[in-house]
């Protein structure tokens, strides 16, 4: 249950062009229309919500998600996931999930957004590599340091 929503995100692909444009000169990152990640707010457990909203860090929180542009600005919002659950099974039920699979954002081509470990792989969105099991070569190739954790 969302308690707040707000999906605002560039309309045009001049907009993205100049998130993207921000992401190559300050990260030197090309392509990238954001960053997103999830940010547990402790909250005080509502009443008749038993193990809803507790987490796995003992305590009852709701989720701010967010993707931020270069200069971690929102671009998009999603509050009120309960902190039960995971960033990946937030960004799932997220409109801005509908709306990249969908094809909706109205992108430039080759465009990605860029998250951690919590997130599905997929050709719009980069992850680093997992952290278990890494060769030399993998250790030496991970995103920027850049996360979204930094604007909370």
């Amino acid at each position: 249950m969302n308690f707040f929503k707000k999906f605002q995100v560039p309309a045009t692909r001049e907009e993205w062009k100049r998130i993207q444009e921000a992401f190559k000169a300050k990260w030197n990152f090309p392509n990238c229309c954001g960053a997103i990640d999830g940010k547990h707010c402790q909250i005080k457990r509502p009443d008749n919500s038993c193990s809803e909203f507790y987490n796995n860090k003992g305590t009852y929180s709701i989720i701010l998600f967010a993707l931020v542009d270069a200069d971690y600005r929102f671009v998009f919002i999603d509050v009120g996931s309960n902190g039960r659950v995971n960033d990946g099974a937030v960004f799932r039920n997220s409109a801005l999930n509908s709306a990249m699979e969908n094809n909706l954002l109205n992108w430039p081509d080759h465009s990605v957004i860029i998250g951690d470990d919590a997130f599905p792989l997929r050709n719009t969105l980069l992850k680093p590599y997992s952290k278990v099991n890494l060769t030399l070569k993998e250790k030496n190739i991970q995103l920027p340091p850049f996360t979204c954790k930094e604007s909370f």
